[in-house]
């Protein structure tokens, strides 16, 4: 723990220059009288570092020198992919680590390099989560993590949505995936896939296991991803939007029937377009598409226009009624 400090004092005076000791020990969550010991320690290593007193003081090291070490820890080594992904870092538990590595990475570049890498973190953030949800809870996803980064085998009690609601499993954890702000597990035999919010309980067995060297996280996420909307799409309806709707489709309707409207939409004289969208069973579709209110007609299938009526009369009659007190 002390070695990794002193690195990260030492990779910090090379990328920044003089600092006081008050600055490094608020760098390095420490106290002023460890800053004094970890740089008596470098003196004693051969560091050439001196110091000055003063208002214009600090430590510094001499001109021209420049340490070979990165000073990487495992955990920070890990941590290389989410430089730009603090949010998910930190449910990761590698939110220090992520701070580390970039202090380190900063530090060995030359001083123009780091300009310019400092000025796109300053300038640019990367949000994962989706807008209008809040944040899945997901106290499984730590141990998650360390299993798959061991490969080590879990033994895990998911909650599903469908019968039997609860079950207990034994897996190999391949890999995590966050899409849209929700952490997925994904694991063999199958493989298969698990919101990890939905992980009841995990428990990381001494058991290991060995990862297909043909499995490709990315590309089965990829497929994954493909199969469940052929899956989910069981059919077909035509529908009129008005214009007042066209302008904020991407806020109401999923990512397929928005690019099917734009590739098969016609415009009528009034305005209204006219196309054909790719849905879900009635149910489903009924429910997303009474978003867009008066805004929105379905033509066919007559099944779903009639659904679509029969939905509309029930919440007229409900709303026509008095209010229970």
């Amino acid at each position: 723990m002390r070695a990794a400090r002193i690195v990260s004092l030492l990779l910090l005076l090379q990328a920044r220059g003089r600092l006081t000791a008050a600055q490094l020990a608020d760098e390095l969550d420490v106290s002023v009288r460890t800053v004094y010991r970890d740089v008596e320690a470098l003196h004693a290593a051969g560091v050439p570092l001196y110091g000055a007193a003063g208002h214009a003081g600090g430590y510094r090291l001499v001109e021209g020198y420049r340490t070979r070490l990165t000073g990487f820890t495992a955990g920070e080594a890990r941590s290389l992919f989410l430089t730009s992904l603090p949010g998910p870092a930190q449910e990761l538990g590698l939110g220090a680590e992520v701070t580390g590595v970039w202090r380190k990475l900063t530090a060995s570049l030359p001083p123009d390099l780091r300009e310019g890498a400092t000025r796109v973190r300053q300038r640019f953030h990367l949000d994962a989560a989706g807008w209008y949800t809040a944040p899945d809870p997901v106290p499984a996803l730590g141990p998650a993590a360390d299993a798959v980064w061991r490969e080590r085998r879990v033994r895990l009690r998911y909650r599903r949505w469908e019968a039997p609601r609860e079950v207990t499993r034994v897996l190999d954890p391949y890999g995590l995936v966050l899409k849209a702000g929700r952490w997925y597990l994904v694991a063999g035999p199958g493989p298969r896939t698990y919101r990890v919010s939905q992980i009841q309980s995990l428990e990381v067995l001494d058991e290991g296991f060995t990862r297909p060297a043909e499995f490709d996280l990315a590309a089965h996420w990829e497929s994954c991803v493909d199969d469940f909307d052929r899956r989910r799409h069981v059919g077909s309806a035509v529908v009129r939007l008005a214009p007042a709707v066209l302008g904020r489709l991407e806020h109401v309707l999923d990512a397929a029937s928005c690019r099917a409207i734009t590739e098969t939409g016609v415009a009528g004289a009034d305005g209204w377009v006219t196309a054909t969208i790719p849905v879900e069973e009635d149910e489903t579709a009924c429910a997303e598409l009474l978003r867009l209110g008066t805004d929105a007609e379905v033509l066919a299938p007559e099944r779903l226009r009639r659904r679509m009526a029969a939905t509309v009369e029930a919440l007229a009659a409900r709303y026509s009624a008095t209010a229970p007190r």
